[in-house]
């Protein structure tokens, strides 16, 4: 039961860094191109070009992100698979 709540949590921490990060990287992006734009005056261009970066930037931590989880559980599967075959 224990190791449920612990499998819970962690899937739970995933999830909710995978979204910060994504709505993190498009609102920095956002706001660097709607800055751009006042500073230099060429509205909309900067926005929209900092915003498809942010939004592909996004979508790249999301990437590196689930492949590091992915890594992870392999590991700890593999660990558990060979503690079991020692045990045995």
């Amino acid at each position: 039961m224990a190791e449920d709540n612990k499998q819970l949590f962690r899937s739970l921490s995933f999830l909710s860094g995978v979204g910060i990060s994504m709505v993190a990287a498009t609102f920095i992006g956002l706001a660097m191109g709607y800055y751009l734009d006042r500073w230099f005056g060429t509205s909309p261009w900067f926005t929209l070009s900092f915003l498809g970066l942010g939004i592909i930037s996004g979508f790249r931590n999301i990437f590196i992100m689930t492949t590091r989880e992915l890594r992870r559980q392999e590991k700890e599967d593999q660990e558990k698979t060979d503690s079991g075959r020692d045990q045995s």
